[in-house]
């Protein structure tokens, strides 16, 4: 029982972590220009702690089935506590995840229109794929810029 109160702790520990780092990565997004550096820093923090996550969720299963208990721990006082805890902060940081996720969708949004601003206009560029500047024909004339 007190593996399983260990295995409840980390998890605990770890959401809270994750909370941290989403709280980063929201105030990143929020931000008038994205830090890609640091954004990817985040991207590679909360990846390692989901990975971690998982990792002691089977753990708890396990040991849920050696066990025989099963969450919410209905009648064990000090894992229910522990559980509710969990649910509870879970819960918050799916919420979070959302927002998250429609600041990040807006952004793509936005880059993607700034692309296709940006894109030639029918085929007529100044610059080559090269970079090189093209010529352009005016008035029987070849003219480069």
């Amino acid at each position: 029982m007190e593996n399983l109160q260990s295995i409840l702790d980390q998890l605990l520990s770890n959401l809270r972590e994750l909370d941290v780092v989403m709280s980063e990565e929201q105030t990143l997004l929020c931000a008038g220009h994205i830090n890609s550096i640091a954004l990817q820093q985040v991207t590679e923090n909360k990846t390692s702690l989901l990975a971690t996550m998982q990792h002691l969720e089977t753990q708890r299963h396990k040991t849920e089935s050696t066990l025989k208990l099963q969450a919410p721990y209905d009648g064990i006082e000090k894992l229910s506590a522990y559980w509710q805890q969990v649910q509870e902060l879970t819960r918050r940081l799916n919420d979070q995840n959302q927002h998250n996720g429609l600041l990040l969708s807006r952004h793509i949004a936005y880059t993607n229109e700034a692309i296709n601003i940006l894109k030639p206009r029918h085929g007529q560029g100044l610059y080559g794929p090269d970079g090189q500047s093209k010529g352009v024909t005016v008035g029987g004339r070849k003219i480069a810029f």
